[in-house]
């Protein structure tokens, strides 16, 4: 019931397009019950033409609101009766204009509603798409650490979609579908309420086998979605690492398990659809049978009309069968409306487990808005592990200066990037505090903390928009005079001068167009115009070669004067002239000073230069 309320709620945040909708398909619903009984009357002459050319006797209205329908009925049927006496053709003409146009107003009723669904739809899409968006931007890394990316874009394409279709149904499951079964129900009663009685038990059986279905549906459909994400994580695994695949002809191995997830969703799929599209079909047999049940019923009154004065005529039992097939058609869109709404309601748990993760990384009630970096770093021991397993770091006691340059060195899952993550608040310390300035970090509003700091890792991380939007990212009003000197001092303005469009060139997705140095050299150039006080450089020039290496190193040498650096590095040749080095072992520092200190010391540091033929200062 709760995802049903959230739907309802989604369509009603656009209350005017809603309620212009449903106006729109309650004037169909009208207008199509209006073309059918427009007939009745005229049914009622031309059965009975052979029998009788008496006039109608001219109907009374006896003002109880309650017969005013039956008055419209026989002032119709008497105007008709007239025509009919005076002027057949006359009559038929225009009891075709009247059914025409009655058809006309209905269509044309209907396109006013899909005018303002249309719009309403999309709107909704979009809201849920901004909200997945900004949330998904907001969570910790942890949480992406976790979570598989293509099962993500799936909540965002194909269940935002579901989502969609979710709220077209709730409109007519609520406001259309239910009014029209009222109105051809009491149009039957009007006709016969004997046939009526006997159509009802429809109803019930038609509401139980949507119950069944509905449910089985939702199971089937929870499981299809799963593997939709499992199914786009493959795919999007297979691009990124198509290169990869080709080298160790790995092209088979792939595609069996790409077809073996394939296979799975497609089963799936087709147990989804069978299971949605049954409950309209078993009622379009059930109401076949009922049906059957009133002509039996209604041509055993008729056959006795000798009998009895109270029996039902040709014409009307005609009429009520079109009327009834007419109410098959709402009771069958209910029983599809339910489906897809069950189909909306998974969708929406799924998109719900994503708005209601937990960021983890809040700020405090009243947080502190700081401008600068003004004196000094600490690490006050700091212990940290993930989802609360063994600890990464372990006890870090450091403070690091304004103005330094400072190296952190260790193997490989030692906790060097971790700690740099704590800075950057990505996490939070499991133990102990990160000051700066004496304030502890998660005292500090985020916005703040994260503007103080610039970061450039070995992945070069770039977007597919223009250079200058690279450079300028995070500025919507950039100063190309500050984008271009932050170009020059990068050694990136002569490349950039060289490109197609130059600083408006769009550079393609993750930077495609350009090589490994000169994504490097816009990464610093981004650090550049941002101009923190505190800048982190994440292992920056470990992917490249000598040449690249060369121009970067002393775009980063320009890029850390006056900063305060930290510098995560393999090569330890680029940390030589760093003020002071840490080393990391297994989360915990075991050596600190300068090189040639560390050197001297002949300890943990001084074998990693030795691995790297550095024996000397």
């Amino acid at each position: 019931m709760k995802g049903f309320l959230q739907i309802f709620g989604f369509a009603f945040k656009y209350r005017l397009l809603a309620i212009l909708t449903i106006i729109g398909n309650l004037l169909f619903t009208i207008f199509n019950l209006l073309s059918l009984v427009l007939f009745i009357p005229f049914l009622q002459l031309i059965f009975s033409a052979g029998k009788s050319k008496k006039p109608a006797v001219f109907p009374e209205y006896s003002g109880n609101l309650g017969d005013f329908p039956s008055y419209l009925s026989d002032r119709y049927n008497y105007e008709m009766n007239k025509l009919v006496l005076s002027d057949p053709e006359k009559a038929l003409l225009l009891v075709c204009v009247l059914v025409f146009s009655a058809f006309f107003f209905k269509n044309l009723s209907r396109y006013f509603a899909i005018w303002f669904q249309s719009d309403l739809r999309a709107r909704v899409v979009k809201d849920i798409r901004d909200q997945i968006y900004e949330k998904v931007i907001r969570l910790p890394l942890s949480f992406h650490s976790n979570q598989r990316k293509g099962d993500l874009l799936t909540r965002m394409g194909h269940d935002v979609g579901e989502v969609e279709n979710a709220v077209v149904c709730t409109l007519e499951l609520v406001f259309r579908d239910p009014i029209s079964i009222v109105i051809h129900v009491l149009t039957l009663f009007f006709i016969s309420p004997e046939l009526t009685l006997v159509s009802f038990f429809l109803l019930p059986i038609s509401a139980f086998v949507i119950s069944l279905v509905g449910k089985s549906l939702k199971r089937t459909a929870k499981q299809g979605q799963e593997q939709l994400g499992l199914l786009t994580s493959s795919f999007d695994e297979s691009l990124s690492g198509v290169r990869i695949i080709k080298s160790f002809n790995a092209l088979s191995f792939m595609a069996k398990v790409f077809d073996k997830l394939n296979l799975r969703h497609q089963k799936l799929t087709t147990k989804t659809i069978r299971k949605k599209d049954v409950s309209s079909l078993l009622n379009e047999t059930l109401g076949a049978g009922v049906m059957m049940c009133l002509v039996w019923f209604g041509g055993k009154q008729i056959l006795e009309q000798a009998n009895s004065n109270h029996a039902l005529t040709g014409e009307l039992f005609i009429t009520f069968i079109v009327v009834f097939s007419q109410l098959l058609r709402p009771i069958q869109a209910v029983s599809s409306s339910i489906a897809v709404i069950n189909k909306g309601r998974v969708s929406l748990d799924r998109i719900n487990e994503i708005l209601t993760c937990d960021e983890k990384i809040n700020e405090c009630e009243n947080p502190i808005s700081i401008g600068k970096f003004q004196n000094e770093i600490a690490f006050e021991n700091v212990g940290f592990s993930y989802n609360n397993q063994e600890l990464v770091l372990n006890n870090i006691n450091w403070c690091v200066k304004k103005g330094s340059s400072v190296a952190i060195v260790g193997e490989s899952g030692s906790g060097k990037s971790t700690m740099m993550d704590l800075l950057s608040r990505f996490y939070d310390v499991t133990s102990g505090k990160i000051l700066i300035d004496g304030h502890d970090i998660r005292d500090l509003k985020i916005h703040d903390l994260r503007h103080l700091s610039g970061i450039v890792s070995q992945e070069s991380i770039l977007f597919n928009v223009s250079v200058t939007e690279n450079i300028a990212f995070g500025d919507e009003n950039p100063d190309f005079e500050k984008v271009e000197k932050a170009a020059i001092a990068a050694n990136a303005h002569s490349f950039i001068t060289d490109l197609e469009n130059g600083f408006d060139t769009v550079i393609g997705e993750r930077g495609n167009k350009l090589s490994g140095g000169q994504k490097q050299r816009l990464n610093i150039a981004r650090a550049l115009y941002k101009d923190p006080d505190i800048l982190i450089l994440d292992e920056a020039t470990s992917a490249l070669d000598t040449e690249s290496e060369k121009l970067v190193q002393e775009a980063l040498e320009t890029l850390m004067k006056g900063r305060t650096s930290f510098v995560i590095a393999h090569r330890l040749s680029t940390i030589k002239n760093v003020d002071e080095i840490i080393v990391l072992s297994k989360g915990e520092i075991v050596e600190r000073g300068n090189h040639n200190e560390l050197l001297e010391a002949k300890g943990a540091y001084y074998k990693f230069c030795m691995l790297q033929g550095i024996t000397t200062s």
